[in-house]
């Protein structure tokens, strides 16, 4: 009548019946060990309860009906919500608001769905413009610029709904990607260039972004803006004579606007650029170039060449504007022949003389251009070989568009007038006036008689020293095609594939071969033209403007050296060959370089240190002018043989003034055309001395040498052996200093003067003095050899006395220190001394001389003692 067991059938069950009560059969179902809802929410299992009946094991028991237990595990929020990623990426464009930039998801392991369920999601970093919703989406809340921020970085964190959050906040990352703009990237703005750089790459890792755009080709457009650099370009700023020479110009060619100076005065009124040789024309100036500059008859063949810079004409109805004239002088106004501008088309005038045919001829050429009206620097040369004429503009060749034909002029008396800038009005006005203004910029305006230039030399000439390069063409991309412009300023590329272009646009360089460049910014400009495949509105590439700096070149110093004072008798100076006037002239140019400091112990005493360095280039003229009265020619002159010229670019100019060589060559060939120049003088009397100046110049007197002066002294004498002794007298202590140190630099030796007339009174003295000496001494030879009378002894006196290569000079302010000998042998003493100050100061005019006799240097102390003697003397 007792229960006395429950027992629980099913699978290991983690619970266990108790029987609490035998005779009311109460029970308790437990558990045996921990329930985890986790791992099962539920557990449903069959029970069934038993009697105490007898039978050994319980074989007799009764036991009850089954019943079915259903048991439900309740959840224990126990687990924190965890994020599926650690780090969340995302990529948005500026200037969009999204919906949803991404979507961030955390899960929980707790079983019930009032723990494991996420309720809500939260940005933890806070004053971004983010926000997230319950479902973790993530979105901006106003839109976002690539300039202002490049990437944010939020912290996120998550809650279930029991309100525990998760344990780890996760890191999202979201880029702002720039608005795709199609363009040229990764190219700088400025360029610097530094002098003897040679080429370097402008765009050394440009490419094309095209947003991926449908391209089917690309037509590039590389310009290099150097318009207000004079003459457009960086040239060399040499006269044009010396540019002439230099292209291999043929002779003749006639400067109708060089530089003013004595003999070139005529353009001295004009309006100047500083730089360049530029003239500026401002509607108000003309210039009349003298009769005898420009031959009257031209012939029928001659060349014009000019440098222009012009721009359209202001007002409606345009003047012809005159660049050159050759009109009459007086009583009427016939225009021979002229070159002008007219409403933006370029005239020549030519009208042929009358001889005997009374024909129609072609009398005026047109040519219309853009670029003579652009404001630009053009280079022009017109070419005529009648009745054909051809205009080469930049180095190309243009035909003139309209010739028209006129009667030829019949002949007059009336004297003609060459002008520049405007045109001479002789007749039809009550006062002879200019007419027709030039409104512009000229230069290196020049006209050939006889003779018509080759392509070659236009080229030469027009040539620029700066502009584009491409480095390597072997690698320049396939299917590249490029052309350059004359003047290789503006290249022009064009292809069909991106990345070819590209690499062609990398190996693009400046270069500039100008040894001393005009320093300043030169503008790039690159445009670009996109074609696309089919009927798509094609891209749009923005222009690049970009700066090339070029910085200033070390200035050279350039110095002239050499022995600057000197005298020889008036004999030397009235022969046939005169005297060299510079023997040792020496040209050096300097340059002083900054450089830092190698070792670092010497950083806190000079960070800097300056170096000179001794720098070859050319020079362009080198004047030798006379101080003081001018040369008088009946009388005097500066000669130079002009074989000395010869295989040299120079050319020279000699006038009462002094004499000019001129061209650009090297500073050795200027010395050696230098010490060639001779002084010659066949009426000395009038004259005792003469003062030179020498001052060399490169770039057309933009660096100019250091004036180096020299005296010169014609010594007066009656018989030839005192012209002689005197010579020897006054030669230049500098020959005494280069014979006793061979390795030192005659050139850095600068002697003190004596004036002319001071020597003239030192000489008469001391010539006395030694006459008085030697009739002495020679008394004294001759009381002692009374005695012997044979011819031999004879002999020997007579040749002791006619010696004359023996001079003998005595300084009667001589001191010595020495206790005095007898009276015999002081004379003799002072006699070897004063020998060997002669000996050893001889000129260069008597090496025979040196060859015989034995040369005795005295050193130092001995000669400053004799040079302050001989100022106390002065």
């Amino acid at each position: 009548g007792e229960i006395c067991a429950f027992k629980i059938h099913g699978q290991e069950m983690p619970f266990e019946a108790i029987v609490l009560n035998k005779t009311s059969g109460e029970g308790r179902l437990r558990a045996k060990s921990p329930i985890d809802c986790e791992l099962q929410k539920e557990y449903t299992f069959i029970i069934q309860a038993y009697d105490c009946g007898s039978g050994s094991g319980g074989t007799n028991w009764k036991k009850s009906h089954k019943a079915v237990v259903h048991i439900q595990v309740k959840d224990v929020n126990e687990f924190s919500p965890a994020f599926k990623e650690s780090v969340y990426k995302a990529s948005v464009t500026e200037g969009k608001i999204y919906d949803s930039i991404l979507q961030v998801e955390a899960t929980d392991e707790d079983c019930s769905p009032q723990y494991s369920q996420i309720c809500s999601y939260e940005i933890v970093t806070t004053a971004v413009p983010f926000a997230i919703d319950r479902n973790g989406n993530i979105r901006n809340t106003e839109k976002l610029s690539y300039d202002k921020q490049h990437q944010y970085e939020i912290l996120v964190t998550a809650f279930d709904c029991g309100q525990k959050h998760a344990t780890e906040d996760v890191l999202v990352q979201i880029n702002v990607k720039p608005v795709c703009k199609p363009g040229w990237q990764d190219w700088n703005k400025w360029v610097e260039y530094r002098p003897g750089s040679g080429s370097i790459p402008l765009f050394p890792s440009i490419h094309l972004e095209t947003c991926d755009g449908p391209v089917s080709s690309i037509h590039t457009t590389i310009e290099l803006q150097t318009n207000y650099i004079g003459k457009g370009c960086d040239r060399e700023t040499y006269s044009e004579k010396s540019l002439q020479k230099l292209c291999g110009a043929s002779s003749g060619a006639i400067d109708l606007l060089p530089s003013p100076s004595t003999t070139t005065n005529w353009t001295a009124g004009l309006l100047m650029d500083s730089n360049d040789i530029i003239f500026k024309f401002d509607g108000k100036q003309g210039a009349k170039i003298p009769d005898g500059i420009v031959p009257k008859n031209l012939t029928d063949q001659f060349t014009i060449t000019l440098w222009m810079k012009h721009g359209p004409s202001p007002g409606l109805r345009a003047e012809k504007e005159t660049i050159l004239c050759n009109s009459d002088k007086t009583e009427m106004n016939r225009h021979h022949y002229a070159l002008y501008v007219h409403n933006c088309r370029l005239v020549l005038l030519l009208r042929k003389d009358f001889d005997q045919a009374d024909t129609l001829r072609p009398a005026e050429f047109h040519w219309k251009l853009d670029q003579i009206c652009d404001k630009e620097w053009h280079y022009y040369v017109v070419n005529v070989e009648f009745p054909v004429v051809t205009l080469y503009m930049d180095g190309t060749t243009y035909e003139p568009y309209l010739v028209t034909n006129d009667w030829p002029i019949h002949p007059s008396h009336i004297a003609m007038q060459l002008t520049v800038g405007a045109c001479w009005q002789g007749g039809e006005v009550t006062k002879p006036r200019f007419t027709q203004y030039f409104h512009g910029s000229l230069a290196s305006l020049t006209i050939r008689p006889g003779k018509i230039e080759s392509q070659k030399v236009i080229s030469c000439l027009q040539a620029c020293k700066e502009g584009l390069d491409i480095n390597s063409f072997e690698r320049l991309g396939q299917g590249i095609k490029y052309h350059f412009n004359p003047s290789q300023s503006v290249l022009v590329m064009e292809g069909d594939d991106i990345e070819n272009i590209n690499q062609a646009l990398r190996k693009v360089s400046y270069i500039n071969s100008r040894q001393f460049p005009a320093a300043g910014v030169r503008r790039l400009k690159v445009s670009s033209k996109v074609q696309c495949f089919g009927e798509d509105v094609c891209i749009s590439i923005p222009d690049i403007d970009a700066y090339v700096m070029v910085f200033q070149a070390n200035e050279p110093k350039i110095t002239i050296t050499g022995m600057d004072h000197f005298a020889r008798p008036a004999a030397q100076f009235e022969s046939e060959r005169g005297v060299i006037l510079l023997p040792d002239i020496r040209i050096v140019s300097t340059v002083t370089k900054m450089e830092h400091s190698v070792d670092l112990r010497e950083h806190d005493r000079a960070n800097k240190q300056v170096v000179v360095e001794e720098m070859l280039h050319n020079l362009d003229f080198c004047d030798v002018l006379v101080i003081g009265a001018e040369l008088d020619p009946e009388q005097e002159c500066l000669e130079l043989d002009h074989g000395e010229l010869q295989g040299k670019h120079l050319d020279a100019t000699n006038s009462t003034a002094g004499y000019s060589i001129y061209g650009v060559d090297s500073m050795f060939s200027y010395e050696q055309v230098l010490r060639q120049l001779r002084y010659r003088n066949w009426a000395t009397s009038a004259t005792s001395d003469r003062k030179f100046r020498v001052k060399c110049s490169e770039l057309n007197g933009r660096y100019t040498s250091n004036e180096f002066n020299l005296e010169v002294n014609i010594l007066h004498s009656s018989s030839s052996s005192f012209m002689d002794h005197v010579n020897h007298m006054i030669v230049q202590p500098q020959f005494l200093q280069s014979v006793q140190h061979p390795e030192g630099s005659v050139s850095a030796v600068h002697s003190s003067v004596v004036p002319s007339v001071a020597m003239i009174v030192i000489i008469i003295c001391v010539s006395i003095l030694v006459l008085v000496i030697t009739l002495g001494v020679l008394r004294l030879r001759m009381a002692r050899q009374r005695g012997s009378t044979g011819p031999e002894g004879a002999r020997e006196n007579e040749m002791d006395w006619d010696d004359s290569a023996l001079t003998i000079t005595v300084n009667p302010m001589e001191k010595y220190e020495k206790p005095h000998p007898t009276e015999e042998e002081s004379e003799e003493e002072d006699i070897d001394d004063e020998e060997e100050d002669t000996t050893s100061a001889e000129s260069d005019d008597s090496e025979e001389e040196e060859d015989e006799e034995e040369v005795i240097v005295q050193k130092g102390d001995k000669q400053n003692a004799t040079r302050q003697e001989q100022l106390e003397w002065d």
